[in-house]
């Protein structure tokens, strides 16, 4: 394998939108994310809507019965 062409991996935080915090390895030294595990439905068994632009109440208005 040559030498100095991998990056230099160091422990990184990663947070979640829900709170959650957890430590990996990276390149980067913070990882910020909107969704994780503990709250992502197909783990919970809860739906939940992830909304960050406002589509889904968007289409619901569009689609409302009137």
């Amino acid at each position: 394998m040559k030498e100095g062409i991998h990056p230099n991996y160091k422990v990184a935080k990663v947070v979640c939108a829900c709170g959650e915090a957890f430590e990996t390895r990276s390149t980067q030294e913070t990882i910020r994310v909107d969704i994780c595990s503990k709250c992502h439905p197909f783990f919970t068994g809860k739906q939940k809507l992830v909304d960050t632009e406002g589509r889904v109440e968007k289409f619901k208005k569009k689609y409302a019965k009137k």
